[in-house]
């Protein structure tokens, strides 16, 4: 009675009140041995006092706002967790669908298995698999028998059929009045300390168990997510008014919210009603309820016991490298009992997740010898902390003395404990006649870590993709051996694209060897602080790349470069977009604005060029829309000049004759860009004015 209690108040305020819509709540089958030692060791009624001050604990968790560390629960655990519970109901109401009474643990259960199929009940069995086939094949029925769930109908169908075996099944027992059962809570008479504990216990155990029942359920339905803070609060208001009237604490159960969900449910409306359902039949419809045969209901559990046991779980775990949390999660969910399991489970997750993170790859190479000397390169990379020390110790140790070194490091993460043991090793070496050259790459470097505690840098991705600078990750006190060639910074990223870059780009430059197809001719000033494909986020392949000094496509100055790639890519590549990108600034623009001698005669190549531009400069000082986008986004006057430019740029390219027919039919587009090196964004040009970037905006 104490069960039905639990079941109507977990259904009726935790539906109302709690954050997960669908999460359907009941009697608390991970508390039934705590509450079993407090009633033996309180009494009953004081034991109901005990739930409800545990609920008044959880509404200040709730109130707190610690409820979304559920959210921190490792997947492969939750998944686990489900299976376990999966598995424990199946090896349990087996022997109930056999007519057999199950074990008090899973390991009973197993082992008697073999027992109960030879002492089996036909009429049981026949019930039990008469369930279980109308659950299997329910949902390939037309769409008009799947309007009711399949769960109810099962149950109905399966209980008449029933009838026709009297009493050779054992039904549902249902003694006493529910009414009756209601009963006020009492406080102990001293063993206060107790009681915390007791009250402590109870709370945390409904309130990871209600958690983790609502994560599990998120990840059942699509539907709206779950408010962590505010299920803790219906949690606690349930077991509150649970523990006033006489029930067994309250929690969120996997298996009804399982079968909620997987009957269609919606709305928070389906838990309610679970609730109003349980004590209609409780207190007016007893007597139907004991025609319902035990077989039929283990049936429907062995179903849902199944289904929770998700095989697409287990290949991802497998794939993932986390089948080993899954196991042990499982196994202890089954054998021990489910906060065990979890908690090991998250605890085997944190500890993976720290060998995984934590560690550094270490890897030696030896290398041609240079005059007369052993060459070893030896590569630190990912995250250098005291644990990474065993292995970065034992390789730098191995390297015979007198050996040239070359100790590349990239890592996002160093402490002193690396640093003073490099160093050590370091000093040791080169006392013994060997040489050691530091190649140190990352976005946390050795010296860093005497600067102060460690940090972590940015992605070492950024370093080896080639959009950092060589001064991010070139210092002038690397050497990377003893030629000066091989100090180069543009030798040194070539090594450095072979080490980290060039398989990757192996399958794509197999295909680009064919030949190219381009869509867009860019044209783009000489500045080396612009990168088209940066900026443009394309690769090998996407653009023909044309540049010079402004970005101009001729004049005075005409740039036959230009001229033979917009023929080359208008007639032979057949491209649909030219793009003109200017930047901000640029030192073409700061010359054409401060030269007042270009109408001059002058041979300077400088000079020549500019008069090219004058176009632009002369429309700075008109109306000129871009002008006035401009000056009113804060723009300064050199950089106004070169969106001005860009706009200029796009009109002589549409009153060309060899593309402007096609510009007018409207088969290839012009494209005005403004790279503004202060924000890295880029602006969008055109004749009527510009368009900032919307940030914010994603694909």
């Amino acid at each position: 009675m104490a069960g039905l209690i639990a079941a109507v108040v977990g259904g009726i305020v935790a539906g109302c009140l709690g954050g997960s819509p669908l999460q359907v709540s009941g009697p608390a089958a991970g508390l039934t041995v705590i509450v079993a030692g407090l009633v033996d060791q309180f009494g009953w009624q004081v034991t109901c006092a005990i739930t409800l001050a545990a609920g008044v604990l959880q509404i200040l968790l709730g109130i707190s706002r610690v409820g979304r560390a559920a959210l921190a629960i490792s997947p492969v655990v939750v998944h686990a967790m489900l299976a376990g519970i999966g598995i424990t109901i199946v090896l349990q109401q087996l022997h109930v669908v056999l007519g057999s009474t199950p074990s008090g643990d899973a390991f009973g259960n197993l082992m008697s298995i073999p027992e109960s199929f030879r002492d089996a009940n036909p009429q049981a069995m026949i019930l039990g698999a008469s369930v279980i086939a109308i659950l299997l094949s329910w949902k390939k029925l037309p769409r008009f028998f799947q309007q009711i769930p399949g769960q109810l109908a099962a149950v109905v169908l399966v209980t008449l059929l029933s009838i026709g075996f009297g009493d050779s099944v054992e039904r549902i027992k249902f003694d006493g009045s529910l009414l009756e059962a209601i009963s006020a809570p009492v406080l102990p008479q001293g063993m206060w300390g107790a009681v915390f504990i007791g009250i402590l216990t109870v709370a945390l155990i409904a309130s990871v168990e209600s958690l983790l029942c609502a994560v599990a359920v998120d990840k059942m339905q699509s539907g709206p997510r779950t408010n962590f803070n505010r299920e803790l609060i219906g949690q606690g208001a349930a077991n509150m008014a649970s523990g006033a009237l006489g029930g067994l604490p309250v929690t969120g159960v996997i298996v009804r919210s399982a079968a909620n969900v997987d009957a269609g449910a919606r709305t928070r409306a389906s838990a309610v009603l679970h609730g109003l359902w349980v004590l209609v039949f409780s207190i007016f419809l007893a007597p139907v309820i004991m025609m319902v045969p035990q077989s039929v209901l283990a049936g429907l559990l062995v179903i849902i016991g199944v289904q929770l046991v998700k095989f697409a779980h287990i290949k991802t775990a497998l794939r993932t490298g986390d089948f080993l949390v899954y196991f042990v999660t499982v196994t202890l969910v089954v054998f021990a009992n489910l906060l065990e399991g979890v908690l090991v489970g998250v605890g085997l997750a944190m500890a993976l997740v720290l060998f995984r993170v934590a560690r550094s790859s270490v890897n030696t190479q030896r290398l041609p010898m240079q005059d007369g000397r052993a060459v070893w390169r030896v590569g630190i990379e990912g995250s250098c902390s005291f644990l990474s020390l065993p292995r970065i110790n034992r390789e730098l140790y191995s390297i015979p003395a007198s050996a040239t070194v070359l100790l590349h490091i990239e890592a996002d993460f160093i402490d002193f404990s690396v640093l003073e043991a490099v160093e050590a090793w370091r000093s040791q070496h080169e006392s013994n006649g060997g040489i050691v050259h530091v190649e140190d790459y990352g976005t946390r470097r050795l010296t860093d870590a005497a600067q102060g505690s460690p940090r972590r840098g940015f992605s070492t991705g950024v370093l080896s993709s080639g959009l950092a600078a060589w001064k991010r990750w070139q210092h002038p006190d690397v050497a990377s051996g003893n030629s000066n060639v091989d100090g180069l910074p543009v030798l040194r990223g070539v090594s450095k694209y072979h080490q980290h870059n060039a398989a990757l780009m192996m399958q794509d430059a197999k295909l680009l060897a064919q030949g190219q197809d381009p869509s867009t001719l860019f044209l783009t000033c000489v500045d080396s602080r612009v990168v088209p494909n940066v900026i443009t986020s394309s690769g090998p392949g996407d653009m023909l790349t044309v540049r010079n000094m402004g970005n101009s496509v001729g004049g005075a100055g005409s740039d036959l470069s230009f001229e033979a790639a917009l023929e080359f890519a208008i007639d032979r590549l057949d491209v649909n977009t030219i793009t003109v990108c200017g930047h901000s600034n640029c030192g073409a623009m700061t010359a054409l604005l401060g030269n007042d001698h270009l109408n001059d005669e002058g041979d300077a190549p400088v000079d020549q060029w500019l008069k090219g531009m004058f176009e632009s400069r002369q429309a700075l000082s008109t109306e000129h829309p871009v002008r006035l986008d401009a000056e009113a986004a804060g723009y300064s006057r050199i950089d106004q000049l070169a969106l001005v430019n860009v706009a200029v740029q796009l009109e002589n390219l549409s009153k060309h004759p060899r593309i402007s027919a096609r510009v007018a039919e409207g088969s290839l587009n012009l494209v005005g860009l403004f790279y503004d090196l202060s924000t890295a964004a880029v602006v969008r040009v055109s004749a009527q004015g510009i368009e900032q970037p919307d940030l914010l905006k994603q694909d």
